[in-house]
């Protein structure tokens, strides 16, 4: 499906939404989204604005991308976590929705490594934590993400705060699929061997990408990149997962998660265990399966990757992590996007 951007630079600069938001500075795109940096002028706020940016589509398929930023904004609202980003407002403007949130100041894990290089096993667990305490506070809500990957993992300058964005695919259990026949949503390399066949995804898919993303963290790329999304899609069914090479302590945490098998990963606080085991500077054995621990909550200090002063990208109030006792989050720098 042929996606085309169609803002440039300052092209919207100024615009004013719904009487209230003044746009200005773009901060990035994607495949199906503009973020811009902008003013709420009754608030006096800086905020964050995505705006659907494509065009050129079939009506029907322009009504999915439609209904998928609107479910995005309704799922990141639901869970209302400090490891997800804030929804103040959704419009429509121009026909099309817009999503206004916090702003965050920093920059996306996928720039972190392209810009500073690979993270410590240490620095990468610290982050496991916070996004697997987003991600599971989201599954005890029924809310899949379905794309976890580098890009939408945010890191807040100066506060070690973790964000996890764009929940543009996310899904509610019982709901309709936003989707046809054929249709395969996500990035092939962060997807689950379960959803490449075609499968239902669960929990246990999205920590997978969660698997898939720390891998890349500490090795520099993901596991499974190949030259095409089709031999992509074939490793991540059926290629075993290259040796990791700078993971240390952190490789059976890898292994466990990307298991072939989604009964075979661990569960959300057996991950947390294993994630905190590698921030205490402890070794795991490569094989063994961690017993449930039910009622330990990960720690969520994370002085983490706040490498350089580089500006970044977009969020605000600290992670907490997996399990029901979720801790007071760790004190966060000023309000910041998506």
């Amino acid at each position: 499906m042929g996606v085309q951007d169609r803002s440039s630079e300052g092209m919207d600069t100024g615009r004013v939404l719904a009487g209230r938001y003044v746009l200005g500075d773009r901060l990035g795109r994607g495949g199906m989204g503009t973020v811009w940096r902008a003013r709420d002028e009754m608030l006096d706020r800086e905020v964050a604005v995505k705006e659907l940016t494509v065009n050129h589509l079939p009506e029907e398929e322009l009504e999915i991308l439609q209904s998928r930023m609107k479910r995005e904004a309704r799922a990141a609202a639901r869970i209302k976590h400090p490891g997800v980003i804030t929804i103040h407002d959704v419009l429509e403007d121009d026909g099309r929705p817009w999503i206004v949130m916090e702003l965050v100041d920093g920059r996306s894990l996928a720039d972190v490594i392209s810009q500073d290089g690979t993270l410590a096993p240490r620095e990468a667990a610290e982050v496991g934590l916070q996004v697997l305490a987003a991600l599971h506070r989201g599954h005890q809500l029924g809310v899949l993400h379905r794309d976890v990957k580098p890009a939408n993992v945010l890191l807040e300058k100066g506060t070690g705060r973790v964000v996890l964005l764009d929940f543009g695919i996310a899904t509610f259990e019982g709901s309709t699929e936003l989707t046809r026949p054929g249709d395969l949503v996500g990035s092939p390399d962060y997807l689950a061997p379960e959803r490449a066949q075609g499968e239902r995804p669960g929990p246990a898919s999205d920590l997978w990408g969660l698997g898939a993303t720390l891998y890349a963290a500490v090795e520099g790329e993901s596991p499974f990149r190949r030259t095409s999304p089709l031999t992509t899609l074939a490793a991540v069914v059926g290629d075993p997962l290259p040796e990791p090479r700078r993971a240390g302590a952190l490789g059976p945490v890898l292994a466990a998660l990307m298991a072939k098998d989604a009964a075979e990963r661990p569960t959300a606080d057996e991950a947390a265990r294993m994630l905190r085991e590698v921030t205490a500077g402890h070794t795991l054995g490569m094989k063994a399966r961690p017993a449930a621990s039910a009622h330990r909550v990960p720690t969520q200090q994370v002085p983490v990757v706040d490498r350089t002063d580089k500006p970044a990208r977009t969020a605000e109030h600290p992670p907490t992590a997996p399990t029901l006792p979720v801790p007071e989050p760790a004190p966060h720098g000023p309000l910041p996007q998506a």
